[in-house]
C-alpha cells in the first residue's frame, strides 16, 4: 500500500510539473519573434543630433526617447550623430552608423554643408545615397530637413532649400521640413553660438518632432511584421 500511494504521489507531482513547464513555455511561443524587443530608432545626423554642447541625457536622442517612453511606446533612439559632419562624411560612415538591428532611421544632416558652401547637388547626391541604401535594407526613414543660412543668398538658398522635399517626395519618405523648426534664430533657445540649441531648444526640437517619429513607429512596425 505505501509504495502504490508513493506510486501515485509522485504521478500526480510529474502532471504538475509538466502542466507548469506548458504554462511557462505557451506564451513565449505564441509571441511572434522579436515581440518583446523595443523598436530601435538610429538618429544620424550631425552635431544638432550628437548634443554639441549638451549633457548626453539632454541631447536630441535622449530626449525623443524619454517623450515617446512617455507615450507608451517601447522605442530606443540610439545616437549616431558626429559633430562637424557633413552629408558626404554621413555617406561615408552609414553602414557602421546604423547596425543591422535598426528598425528605422531619423535622418539629420545636411547643416555643414549649408556653412561651407557646398555645391548644393553634392549635398543632394550624397543623401540621396544615404536614403537609397537605408530603403534597399528596408529601413523607414524620417528625412529631417534644413534650411541654408541668409547670408549664402537667394540662389544657393533656392537650390539648398529644395533639395528636402524633392528627395522625401522621390522616396516617399516620412517628412519634417526644417530640423530647426521653432529654434533657429530664437536666442533664448541657442548656446552661445547661435548655431546649436540648448537644452530646452531641443525639448521645442522634439515637441515639434513628435507626431512624425510616432508616424515613423508606426511604419517601422509595419515594416518588422508580426
Amino acid at each position: 500500500m505505501a509504495f502504490r500511494s508513493y506510486g501515485k504521489w509522485a504521478g500526480r507531482v510529474q502532471m504538475l510539473v509538466l502542466a507548469a513547464i506548458v504554462a511557462a513555455v505557451a506564451p513565449a511561443a505564441a509571441q511572434p519573434a522579436g515581440a518583446g524587443r523595443p523598436l530601435k530608432i538610429v538618429a544620424f545626423g550631425d552635431s544638432l543630433t550628437a548634443g554639441f554642447g549638451l549633457p548626453a541625457d539632454a541631447a536630441f536622442p535622449a530626449r525623443l526617447q524619454r517623450a515617446l517612453s512617455r507615450k507608451g511606446l517601447a522605442v530606443e533612439v540610439a545616437n549616431a550623430g558626429v559633430s562637424g559632419d557633413t552629408s558626404a562624411d554621413g555617406l561615408a560612415r552609414l553602414d557602421w552608423s546604423v547596425p543591422d538591428d535598426a528598425d528605422a532611421v531619423i535622418l539629420e544632416l545636411g547643416a555643414n554643408d549649408a556653412l561651407r558652401g557646398i555645391d548644393p547637388q553634392r549635398t543632394h547626391a550624397a543623401l540621396d545615397a544615404i536614403v537609397q541604401r537605408l530603403v534597399a535594407r528596408r529601413i523607414p526613414v524620417l528625412l529631417a530637413g534644413m534650411r541654408a543660412p541668409p547670408n549664402m543668398g537667394a540662389d544657393y538658398a533656392q537650390a539648398f532649400d529644395a533639395i528636402y522635399p524633392d528627395l522625401a517626395a522621390a522616396h516617399a519618405l516620412i517628412f519634417y521640413p526644417f530640423f530647426l523648426d521653432g529654434v533657429a534664430a530664437e536666442r533664448g533657445l541657442n548656446q552661445g553660438d547661435g548655431l546649436h540649441p540648448t537644452a530646452a531648444g531641443v525639448d521645442v526640437i522634439v515637441a515639434r518632432l513628435l507626431p512624425k517619429a510616432e508616424e515613423l513607429i508606426a511604419r517601422a512596425r509595419t515594416a518588422r511584421g508580426p
